[in-house]
């Protein structure tokens, strides 16, 4: 299974920041976000960049319980000219707040699992980073390119966070709707480093579960890890019918009914 270090992971999150920037720019702050309902360029830029702060701060005073977690955050610029320098910092921030010295130190990890408080916010930044990326190039009517070890790791993440206990206390109706009775689902990569890359899915009465695995699925998505963690984040529809990069063999109802249920809450 491709992984992505600290170290690759806090340039992805200042680059793709830079890239958000970037798009924000082009697109105005009252372009309209087609992947982020409701939203504007302007509440992007403003989450993105808040998000970014408030971590930072988290890990900065190493808070281990979340009753005093940070409640004030960051003023946006008034003036869009000054965002990229803003965003510039925000992002720079809270990749050096992740530093090797804070991975495995004690910090409130929000996902309730078992990795680090700083590896879970250092997974949760990169995900923001790149998927409100994708956000602000398609408000700008840009291509999103990802790296296929980033998304990678994302996919992972992200089926960290749906089998997550926080996920069950969050997201009842989700947690609830994904289980079943031993339905698979499997998502394979086409384009990483050894291009074995799977994340194998068992919906159980239980809960979800989920492995980096190949395996025999009830279906099977393929294709450019970028594109699967599209999909996966709702970023892009299936394909239906037409070419396209992604392959699908075997239930699609499965597939359809996962992302239905597994939309996150805007932001």
């Amino acid at each position: 299974m491709t992984e992505v270090n600290a170290d690759h992971a806090r340039r992805a999150i200042v680059e793709h920041t830079r890239r958000l920037a970037d798009a924000a720019a082009e697109a105005g702050p009252g372009a309209t976000v087609p992947t982020a309902p409701g939203w504007t360029v302007a509440d992007l830029v403003a989450h993105v960049g808040q998000t970014q702060h408030w971590v930072a701060e988290i890990i900065e005073r190493r808070i281990t319980d979340p009753a005093e977690l940070p409640t004030e955050m960051a003023v946006v610029p008034t003036d869009p000219r000054e965002w990229p320098a803003w965003l510039a910092e925000s992002a720079q921030r809270v990749a050096s707040a992740c530093s090797d010295d804070a991975l495995d130190t004690p910090v409130f990890n929000a996902a309730g699992d078992e990795r680090s408080g700083t590896r879970f916010w250092l997974a949760g930044m990169l995900n923001e980073a790149v998927v409100h990326g994708i956000d602000a190039a398609n408000a700008a009517h840009r291509p999103a390119d990802v790296d296929p070890a980033v998304a990678a790791a994302l996919i992972g993440n992200h089926f960290a966070m749906l089998t997550s206990p926080t996920w069950e206390r969050q997201r009842p109706e989700s947690a609830h709707a994904i289980r079943g009775t031993g339905q698979t689902l499997q998502w394979r990569a086409t384009d990483t480093e050894d291009g074995a890359d799977a994340w194998f899915v068992e919906r159980r009465p239980g809960g979800a579960t989920w492995q980096p695995a190949t395996r025999e699925a009830d279906v099977t998505v393929t294709g450019p890890a970028g594109s699967l963690l599209m999909v996966l984040t709702r970023r892009r529809p299936l394909p239906d019918g037409e070419a396209t990069d992604l392959g699908i063999d075997g239930d699609l109802g499965l597939v359809r009914h996962w992302l239905d249920n597994t939309a996150h809450v805007s932001g």
